[in-house]
């Protein structure tokens, strides 16, 4: 008696398409919010600890990495965001034909990345729009 049971096919029978590439990076924006919702965390801490630690956590966040860091967090926020739009407008039945599914993906994307070119804009601005 066998037990093999097909084999589903696995990324690399598939050719990469824009909504493949929205879905992988709608979960690994979500589990990036996760992060910086605890580095954001972390941060109110150093906060409540004192100036030392203040101080410590702002260095780190000053410091290339962590401009890094908040880069990136800012665009997964974005992102995420957009995303999530797109996903609130077909659960009202919008947006399900292969060409409008295509278009949302890109606007997921192009939009994030405007989005976060604003905020950024705006922070190394001092704030002023």
């Amino acid at each position: 008696m066998s037990t093999q049971r097909p084999l589903s096919p696995h990324l690399q029978v598939y050719r990469w398409q824009i909504q493949m590439v929205t879905s992988i990076l709608h979960r690994a924006t979500g589990v990036v919010l996760t992060a910086g919702a605890l580095a954001l965390a972390g941060g109110l801490l150093c906060l409540m600890l004192g100036p030392a630690q203040w101080a410590c956590f702002t260095a780190a966040a000053g410091a290339w990495y962590g401009k890094l860091f908040l880069f990136g967090w800012s665009w997964a926020f974005a992102y995420h965001l957009c995303n999530g739009i797109r996903h609130v407008i077909q659960d009202f039945g919008y947006g399900f034909s292969i060409p409008a599914f295509v278009r949302s993906s890109w606007l997921s994307v192009v939009g994030s990345l405007l989005i976060t070119a604003l905020i950024w804009a705006c922070a190394l601005n001092g704030g002023a729009a």
